[in-house]
């Protein structure tokens, strides 16, 4: 097929590699994204762990029960109290906050002490600075001879021995894994190849090219350091070849998949999500808890065959895919999945915290106008909408919000907002990336609608409905 650039076909790119498939190109930029940023990644995405609490709640709620639930009946059987350790894995850690509040809460629920005592919380990376940017999260402070940190890649955690972990989470960790395209064409299953290229200004930027082409073919983050900032001028050449099935596994299970797709409709092929189950399988003790995973993505065919669906982004340079649930599904059954359940991620929160919620991004949604305002306007409706939930919204853990103002804003609506944006409360929503109860959102309905909310859409929003690509968990058992 025809070569196509994937942005600025007018640039006059410098070739720094050769054309290889997508995910092998995804985790060689992951690595070298990770090496540079490891300290600073809500600079360029945050997650519904990075800051808030309630999937972290939720999550040591629906652990506490279960493992009560599962003690008693033991106790029952085997005419002892239960007191094996418990270990609690948390594949791609992120920031520690979501560790902190689950041992946290769980901690409080716990007023017996006949679970949180056992639990060895165990933080896997493959980064070591991600790993101790986690572990040094002030509010794992408390928890010290609870946690653990482990640096590997979570589909080869060779180190851990089978049949040892209890509870498996990973949050926002699959769309950052290795993934192919893949799509049918005249009866052949092709997939996307992709070439790096720099533009020629960040090229004449760049003093030592060839010491820069070396250090990006070695991934040596430490080199790359010392060159101007370019993940996000990668030029990225595409093409489409005939898949070689040799280096791909499942390949029964793919190819009868895609025949459920048109030809020439592109699809996510989530190969570092379902090595992570083999993985997970290997590891589960018997009688586990299980496997979660939260993630955006569908399992809607209808969706998967659209072609104008949203395969991937780009945060910082580093690929974000959807995560296609409907063949991770699949393929876990073909490993022998004996539990399979899939549901929204706001449901699960919401089921495990007895309260309704939605995100706070759900809620801007709602705004009549919200797709009409200037980016700075949004940004003003954004501030001013977490002022006014923080008149009923109280949180157990003190976080400073992280806000950057658009440069564009004028001068004066700046000044204001910054006013606010010192004002609020350390208890108070923590980030955009957050979830609200429908408790706090309708003891404000009058004041929101006084801010430009409509309140029948607010009500709406409340109705938990799925998005065409939304939050989801998965949850599996073995």
């Amino acid at each position: 097929m025809a070569t196509t650039f994937s942005r600025n076909p007018d640039a006059l790119p410098q070739l720094i590699g050769e054309f290889a498939p997508l995910d092998e190109w995804e985790a060689h930029i992951s690595q070298i994204f990770y090496g540079l940023r490891a300290g600073r990644i809500r600079d360029y995405y945050q997650t519904f762990a990075s800051a808030d609490y309630r999937l972290a709640h939720a999550l040591a709620a629906d652990y506490y029960e279960r493992v009560c639930t599962r003690d008693r009946l033991r106790t029952t059987q085997e005419g002892q109290k239960p007191a094996a350790p418990l270990v609690v894995h948390e594949w791609g850690c992120g920031n520690g906050n979501l560790a902190a509040c689950f041992l946290s809460h769980l901690r409080k629920l716990d007023q017996a002490g006949t679970v949180y005592p056992r639990v060895r919380y165990v933080l896997v990376d493959n980064q070591e600075g991600v790993l101790e940017a986690a572990r040094n999260h002030p509010d794992l402070a408390g928890h010290g001879e609870r946690v653990e940190v482990l640096c590997a890649d979570a589909a080869a955690l060779a180190s851990v021995q089978d049949r040892t972990v209890d509870r498996i989470i990973c949050n926002e960790l699959w769309n950052e894994l290795p993934t192919k395209l893949m799509l049918r064409n005249a009866g052949e299953v092709e997939e996307e190849y992709l070439r790096p290229n720099l533009t020629e200004a960040k090229h004449d930027e760049i003093q030592d090219w060839p010491a820069f082409v070396r250090a990006f073919e070695a991934k040596d983050s430490q080199a790359l350091a010392q060159f101007p900032p370019f993940l996000e001028d990668i030029v990225w050449e595409k093409e489409y070849r005939k898949t070689e099935w040799r280096a791909v596994p499942y390949r029964k299970t793919i190819t009868e998949f895609l025949k459920k797709i048109d030809e020439q409709v592109m699809v996510p092929v989530n190969l570092g999500a379902c090595a992570t189950l083999e993985e997970a399988k290997r590891l589960l003790a018997e009688g586990a808890i299980g496997f979660s995973s939260f993630d955006a993505g569908t399992a809607d065919l209808a969706i998967l065959n659209d072609p104008d669906k949203p395969c991937y982004g780009q945060f910082g340079g580093q690929y974000s895919f959807m995560i296609n649930f409907a063949l991770v599904e699949a393929v876990a059954r073909h490993q022998g999945v004996a539990t399979v359940a899939l549901e929204s991620q706001r449901e699960f929160v919401g089921r495990n915290l007895g309260a309704n919620v939605l995100s706070l991004m759900d809620l801007l949604a709602a705004y009549p106008t919200a797709d009409r305002l200037a980016p700075w306007e949004q940004d003003r409706l954004i501030i001013q909408t977490i002022r006014l939930l923080n008149q009923r919204y109280r949180s157990p853990y003190k976080r400073s919000i992280e806000f950057t103002l658009r440069e564009d804003m004028p001068a004066a609506q700046r000044q204001a907002l910054e006013g606010i944006l010192r004002s609020l409360p350390p208890d108070g929503i923590p980030d955009t990336v957050a979830y609200v109860s429908e408790e706090e959102v309708l003891g404000l309905l009058g004041e929101l609608e006084t801010l430009g909310y409509d309140p029948q859409m607010v009500q709406a929003a409340l109705r938990v409905h799925p998005q065409s690509v939304d939050y989801l968990h998965l949850y599996l058992n073995y």
